[in-house]
């Protein structure tokens, strides 16, 4: 219970609903475009390339943010044109790939922080978008197409630029804070030591293992093991190992929740289906903006909400019987856990790393 009661521990500051509530009005403007399109495949695209722009936005001057925010817009549509386009290819150019965009994302902590987050959101993105076009891909009677979903992408990102920039009009074009001022803000660049490089590369073996097994195995609805995993890993070295176990716990709740969700699309058809389908996107909405909300409320409810949003937008698109459901929730577990063993392996390099050499006589 004392183990459980510091997991779930909650920050005094409370959750930061005007920014959940932001997010949500912003979000539904995509929502309703492609609703209105009937193009609903591509949704996830258009939150994703919106909700990681606001959180890799730097703040300060508008030409400043419109550089750095260009940047990772660009090089976020080239990681939705390289998930999407080779989501339906033969498994192994998806672990190469995979290990590849793993390992250089885990390196960029040579160039400070703040672009560490940036990369690591990139290459959650990644992992997404491949899971969700090896989905589609199998799925005949829904068409996605490798361009629409990169400009998807940058037009869930291009409505954050142009939020800004208008709200840089209108507060009289004065510098801007950061907006989400929680995330590191450096940008000093630092030497990469041989434990960041081995965990980096520890870190884009076991995400490449995972991608093998899920999509080299065939497994039903294995793509929930590389987002679990994805989800569930540390980002650094130096993090607590109770944020850790906030990770793992929310990741495993979020799965949960997700799997009984999704149970009632699996029982309808027709209009009904239709009618299901559209609510549970409003409901990913939802969680997705209490996500953004309690983020820096307590970590665990945090990864709960993330985990559940995606993975119903993720698995939106494909309704299955009612036994996929424990293949879901099977294959997240076995996602964390491979996670965990890789905290493990880490905190063993930091412990073995950190030993001071012995003193000559």
């Amino acid at each position: 219970m004392s183990w459980l009661s510091k997991v779930f521990e909650l920050n005094p500051a409370g959750p930061n609903w005007p920014r959940g509530v932001l997010f949500l009005n912003i979000a539904l403007v995509p929502l309703v475009v492609f609703w209105a399109i009937g193009h609903e495949q591509y949704l996830l695209s258009a939150l994703f390339g919106l909700l990681f722009t606001w959180l890799a936005d730097p703040g300060g001057g508008f030409g400043h943010r419109a550089w750095h925010v260009a940047v990772f817009v660009a090089v976020g549509a080239g990681m939705t044109a390289l998930g999407f386009g080779i989501g339906g290819e033969d498994w192994g150019w998806l672990v190469l790939a995979t290990f590849a965009v793993t390992l250089v994302a885990g390196l960029a902590i040579a160039f400070g922080v703040h672009r560490f987050v940036s990369a690591m959101l990139l290459n959650l993105w990644f992992i997404i978008a491949l899971g969700s076009a090896f989905s589609l891909h199998r799925h005949a009677r829904i068409t996605s197409y490798t361009w629409a979903q990169v400009t998807a992408w940058a037009g869930g990102a291009a409505l954050w630029i142009v939020l800004t920039f208008l709200w840089w009009l209108i507060s009289g074009r004065q510098d801007r804070p950061q907006p989400i001022e929680e995330i590191p803000g450096d940008i000093s660049r630092r030497k990469l030591t041989a434990p960041l490089i081995m965990f980096a590369l520890i870190r884009a073996l076991v995400m490449a293992g995972t991608v093998a097994l899920a999509f080299g195995l065939n497994l039903s609805h294995g793509v929930w093991l590389p987002i679990a995993a994805m989800i569930a890993m540390k980002p650094s070295l130096a993090q607590a190992t109770l944020v850790s176990a906030q990770r793992l716990v929310g990741a495993a709740i979020g799965a949960v929740a997700a799997a009984l969700l999704l149970l009632v699309p699996a029982s309808e058809t027709g209009l009904r289906l239709f009618a299901v389908e559209r609510g549970f996107e409003v409901v990913a909405l939802v969680l997705l903006m209490h996500g953004v909300a309690i983020h820096f409320w307590n970590y665990a409810l945090y990864s709960a909400a993330i985990a559940a949003g995606v993975l119903i937008l993720v698995d939106l698109p494909q309704p299955s019987d009612y036994a996929a459901e424990g293949y879901r929730v099977l294959w997240t577990l076995c996602g964390v856990a491979i996670a965990l063993l890789v905290m493990l392996l880490a905190g063993l390099l930091a412990k073995h790393t950190a030993k001071t050499p012995p003193q000559p006589s």
